[in-house]
């Protein structure tokens, strides 16, 4: 269940943000909070945008308008340097897991510990168990990546993303593709994790039921734009007709099925022919 603890800090804002690629704008008019203790879903449509909130959030790309903070910085100010300090305060779970498969568990949940801390042996062992016990797989610490399912390695990928225990952790798409066994526990876990660790996470996801069970606010975009955001509970109730085809999954509404056309496409059909 959601938690309804109130956030004690702020971890991430964007404030009347607009992202993009060139001369492309994604999206415009984003104003979002994330604070610590939150589950907080970031929902939409196939091509909404989504993946490109979470680019930006780790400033793999900046703001075209707006500014983007995070533990109070903004991103766009910072060094090389200081984006990398800032992303070690942050896990991302990616979605196809991203795990180095001539590595074992433990060494795949190791890495980071390897990566970016020198710490004695029986530490990073402990730390590694203790996550691994964390996401219910301490006992197939031994077992290479092509000997556990799909729902497994995507624990595993959990586990590594929170082993450095980081106070921002950003999931994409964490329930594609799974059972429902497994998304169950991958959504039970994330809500423990984020009050066991007391950070903050973002799911990038158009999974409704599994999100909204476990979220304490809801973010949904569209149309280029923030449609919408709220509690579960208020996204349940609203009247909007986007709102209402996206969580219904209705066939007809607002939700247009051609991707838009834009000035690089224009420019790509202009050139067609010509060679």
């Amino acid at each position: 269940m959601a938690s309804n603890v109130a956030p004690s800090g702020e971890l991430l804002r964007f404030d009347n943000v607009a992202l993009g690629y060139g001369d492309f704008t994604v999206l415009k008019e984003i104003d979002i909070s994330v604070g610590r203790g939150q589950v907080v879903a970031m929902m939409g449509g196939s091509g909404s945008g989504k993946t490109t909130l979470l680019r930006a959030a780790t400033g793999q790309i900046f703001a075209q308008k707006g500014a983007i903070h995070a533990f109070g910085q903004n991103l766009a100010d910072t060094t090389l340097e200081q984006l990398q300090q800032l992303r070690q305060r942050m896990g991302v779970l990616f979605q196809q897991g991203a795990l180095f498969t001539d590595l074992n568990v433990f060494e795949n949940v190791a890495f980071p510990l390897r990566e970016h801390l020198q710490l004695p042996e029986k530490e990073v062992t402990e730390k590694v168990l203790d996550k691994l016990n964390a996401v219910g797989l301490r006992a197939a610490a031994h077992l290479k990546i092509s000997e556990i399912s799909g729902g497994m390695a995507r624990r595993v990928a959990l586990a590594r993303a929170i082993v450095l225990e980081p106070e921002l952790i950003l999931y994409d798409e964490p329930f594609a593709g799974l059972d429902p066994i497994s998304l169950g526990i991958t959504a039970r876990l994330i809500r423990d994790l984020t009050d066991r660790l007391n950070c903050a996470s973002i799911l990038i996801t158009h999974d409704v039921a599994d999100s909204f069970a476990i979220a304490d606010q809801v973010y949904i975009v569209g149309q280029g734009k923030l449609l919408a955001n709220g509690t579960p509970r208020q996204m349940e109730q609203s009247t909007d007709p986007y709102i209402v085809q996206f969580l219904k999954g209705q066939p007809d509404g607002p939700i247009a099925f051609h991707y838009p056309e834009t000035p690089a496409f224009k420019h790509w059909l202009d050139t067609q022919g010509r060679s």
